[in-house]
């Protein structure tokens, strides 16, 4: 892709450059943090956000446990694979993402013209996990971009034992934990390795 053509697409977007890059182009996924926490107001903020993306029939089943202690810290990082250890020790806050598998239990809140949206689910729990895990997972995008939207870095990881951290953390059974995420300010030094090339437009999208 030529330059003109990557100009030309930035002011094709309504969000100007400076969201842009800060949402998508210079945001990476981060491996080292500084030690400055991650206040109670920054996750409130980052929720009130990403709450309003879309889930299907507004089912929204993203459920998140935040780890900031070193006690909390402890009962996770053995449940990560070794390589996500030490990086996830030394962050200053930890999200675990579940998809909640009884998300159905909370449609006549969020679905309320649908008097009959629960019952659809309720006999089907095979149905209900896939649908969660799906949902879950677009939150889990909006939830990276709304880290971003802060000014902090997310390092979002999937090697672990998710069984064991679901049962750990979430222990009424209900939960699937799908990604955990550390969240933070970027080190000065190692928080990136190299950026990694990207397909490029003709090489992903077909217009019929």
């Amino acid at each position: 892709m030529d330059m003109t053509t990557s100009l030309d697409s930035r002011t094709a977007l309504q969000l100007d450059e400076a969201a842009q890059d800060l949402l998508f182009r210079e945001a990476r996924t981060a491996n080292a943090f500084t030690d400055e926490p991650v206040t109670d107001e920054q996750l409130e903020a980052i929720y009130d956000l990403v709450k309003w993306a879309p889930t299907s029939m507004n089912n929204q089943p993203l459920r998140v446990v935040v780890l900031r202690s070193e006690e909390a810290k402890a009962r996770l990082v053995p449940l990560l694979a070794e390589g996500n250890q030490a990086k996830t020790a030394a962050a200053p806050a930890v999200a675990l993402l579940a998809a909640d598998v009884d998300f159905h239990d909370e449609l006549p809140k969020l679905f309320p013209h649908f008097p009959g949206a629960r019952d659809l689910f309720d006999g089907d729990e095979a149905s209900r996990a896939s649908t969660a895990e799906l949902n879950a997972g677009l939150q889990i995008g909006y939830a990276i971009l709304g880290i971003r939207a802060a000014g902090l870095a997310a390092g979002p990881m999937t090697g672990f034992d998710a069984e064991a951290i679901s049962k750990e953390f979430f222990p009424d059974g209900r939960h699937r934990v799908l990604v955990a995420i550390n969240i933070g300010k970027p080190a000065a030094e190692g928080a990136w390795f190299d950026r990694l090339p990207r397909l490029e437009y003709d090489e992903v999208v077909t217009t019929l």
